[in-house]
């Protein structure tokens, strides 16, 4: 991606950076607080593991029904208000899941909590990018990051609530008062006026040198959205069978099975602080490879040997493996030829969530038929996904 010359920002474009980030913060730490308590619903509910993976499912299926309709919403709204108030929605679903009494108001309560992630996710990642423009130089990775704050720290404060034995209801309406004044609070300080304007002429939305064929075009829009799936689908495995494969599987306490999905996204946040550093000296194709090496290597032998402190170790490598890959593959679509500025990036951002959708039903299939540790196969098989379509990333640009 081509950016214009760094200039020093304003004071009021420095609030905007810390309050974008306070968004992908709230995003990530609203349903983090859930996850942990899956194992505690799945065995609540009495749900098998096939019927558990198609009730997860719900989320990415919200997404995908709502993802279409976020654009509109965002040019009606503004992207700010867009972001914060599907932020409360997604936390009023987060505590529906977790207070559910059946299975289908669970995953009733689910489909709405992903609907509202999904357009959250376009609207906060929109204002990044206006943010981004003002500033001259990338700064889109530091959001992501910020997520991935979220993320471990809604999955320990989770852990927190299961040793302290606090109810779901409790733990989940806690996360939804905090997670939602946060997200009020960063609205006041978001950029002002409409996401349209001359800053969307942006460099991010030029059409690069070099355009090629639409049969070109269309190849490597299809490997893209394979990579940011395969970073999906391993997200998705500590999201929804981390916790539940080291208390079954291995045997660990509830408090200590909350660490699985921890390390993955505490490693992720780690990956993304350096992945700007590493893709300036290395370039995306290189990071994308070795990040999949890394995936199927450490989650492989994770499951070929399969001890506590390994898996943990496992899912971390998984995490860090995958840190780049989304921004990475939105990045080079929005840049494609032939198609009009943003389409690339909503196509990817859209279809990656089929491996949302996919993921929880197939790996719930086949770990009631052959074991939870053979369906989690799914992880380094994404690592080697990456390794074989990373080619249609950019190399180091000398």
């Amino acid at each position: 991606m081509t950016v214009d010359t760094p200039v020093r920002p304003s004071a009021a474009e420095r609030r905007a950076r810390i309050a974008v980030a306070l968004l992908f913060l709230t995003n990530g730490a609203v349903f983090a607080n859930l996850l942990p308590r899956y194992p505690e619903i799945k065995a609540g509910l009495g749900m098998s593991n096939a019927v558990y993976g198609l009730a997860v499912a719900a989320f990415p299926a919200g997404a995908i029904v709502a993802g279409p309709a976020a654009g509109a919403l965002v040019r009606r709204f503004g992207s700010a208000r867009v972001a914060v108030g599907c932020t409360l929605l997604t936390a009023l679903g987060a505590l529906a899941a977790g207070t559910a009494g059946s299975v289908p108001v669970f995953a009733a309560a689910l489909f709405l909590a992903g609907a509202m992630d999904a357009v959250t996710d376009v609207a906060q990642n929109a204002h990044g990018l206006r943010v981004q423009r003002r500033y001259g130089r990338s700064v889109i990775n530091s959001f992501h990051a910020s997520w991935s704050v979220g993320a471990v720290t809604g999955g320990a404060m989770a852990a927190g609530a299961i040793a302290l034995d606090l109810t779901r209801g409790q733990h989940l309406t806690v996360s939804a008062v905090v997670f939602g004044a946060v997200a009020c609070l960063a609205l006041r300080h978001c950029l002002p006026g409409p996401d349209t304007g001359p800053e969307a002429d942006g460099p991010e939305n030029r059409q690069p040198r070099h355009p090629g064929t639409a049969r070109r075009t269309a190849y490597v829009l299809t490997a893209l959205v394979l990579i940011a799936t395969a970073g999906t689908l391993v997200e998705d495995a500590g999201n929804s069978w981390a916790a539940l494969y080291l208390s079954g599987s291995l045997h660990s306490s509830a408090a200590l099975a909350a660490t699985g999905y921890i390390a993955l996204v505490g490693a992720q946040f780690v990956g993304r602080v350096i992945g700007d550093r590493l893709v300036d000296r290395f370039g995306q194709r290189a990071v994308a490879r070795a990040g999949g090496l890394i995936t199927a290597a450490g989650m492989g032998l994770a499951l070929a040997v399969p001890t506590l402190p390994g898996t943990i170790a496992g899912f971390a490598a998984a995490g860090f493996g995958v840190a780049t890959l989304v921004p990475a593959a939105m990045h080079e679509a929005d840049a494609l030829p032939g198609l009009r500025p943003g389409s690339g990036l909503t196509i990817v951002s859209w279809l990656m969530r089929l491996g949302f959708l996919l993921s929880p039903p197939v790996v719930g299939l086949v770990a009631d038929a052959a074991g939870l540790r053979l369906g989690l196969l799914v992880v380094p098989l994404a690592g080697v996904l990456v390794v074989l379509f990373a080619g249609v990333l950019r190399s180091r640009e000398r």
